[in-house]
């Protein structure tokens, strides 16, 4: 089925950017969609990567040949990076097999409101998986890994309007000064921290909601109010949650969840 919409700008605007404004494919995506023939403008085919739409032409994309990147939502066990791996670490896209799909899909996605739509493409060996916001070794809970150019600037692009939530487990003492602190007043390699929400939840657990994602920035936080981490579980990215995936299960995302997370990110 084609992708078919009328420009509306004020001004002309090149293809590929203007697709990807619309969160169709990436810019290099929407060249590669070009080289193939796939994109029409009025009825005739656009062969120039650099080729401008006007206002009030009609943009056709024939996606019969066009390949749906795949995205992931995980649950990532302690003891897998979702990073590059190095020396003997695992990488958390092994666990991407049909052994660990979880198999209650339908169930999963309600919990998330949200109806699961077509078929699930499974990784391959040659698939290249990047994550979305990386969880380190020690930290678990939801994770995205995808190809998906304009997904990943919805979710660690520099404009990206996402928070996050973690439930973290500490030890030390826990007082009002600290919890203000750690809301906002802390800085992480020269730069102060933008305000984040941190509530106590249990005697030794908070939790945090924040809107960047600098290395180990919760442990950070807590190291410099003299807390120790000793649990980290990410529950949430935008609208995204981790429901009732099971640690070491995967899922594909929904077409709705994918659209959801760019329109958040807005």
């Amino acid at each position: 089925m084609a992708w078919t919409k009328t420009y509306a700008g004020a001004e002309a605007q090149r293809v590929n950017k203007w697709l990807a404004a619309e969160g169709v494919c990436s810019r290099r995506e929407a060249e590669g969609l070009i080289a193939d023939g796939l994109i029409s403008i009025d009825g005739a085919r656009v062969d120039d990567p650099g080729r401008k739409i006007e206002p009030g032409q009609t943009l056709t994309l024939q996606d019969g040949k066009r390949r749906t990147p795949i995205s992931v939502v995980l649950n990532k066990p302690i003891g897998f990076v979702s990073a590059q791996p190095e020396g003997d670490q695992i990488p958390a896209a092994r666990l991407l097999t049909a052994a660990n799909l979880q198999a209650d899909r339908a169930s999963s996605d309600a919990h998330a409101g949200l109806k699961a739509r077509g078929p699930v493409h499974m990784p391959t060996k040659h698939t290249s998986l990047a994550p979305l916001g990386r969880l380190d070794q020690d930290s678990r809970g939801l994770l995205v890994l995808s190809e998906d150019g304009v997904l990943a600037k919805a979710l660690v692009g520099e404009m990206s309007a996402l928070d996050k939530e973690y439930l973290v487990r500490v030890e030390g003492r826990i007082d009002e000064n600290k919890l203000e602190l750690l809301r906002h007043g802390l800085v992480l390699d020269h730069r102060k921290l933008k305000r984040a929400k941190i509530t106590q939840v249990e005697p030794q657990r908070l939790r945090f909601v924040l809107n960047e994602g600098m290395k180990r920035q919760i442990r950070r936080m807590c190291e410099l109010v003299d807390l120790e981490v000793t649990d980290l579980l990410r529950l949430r990215i935008g609208p995204l949650k981790l429901g009732n995936l099971q640690e070491g299960k995967w899922r594909a995302l929904t077409p709705a969840e994918r659209e959801a997370l760019i329109s958040a990110s807005k």
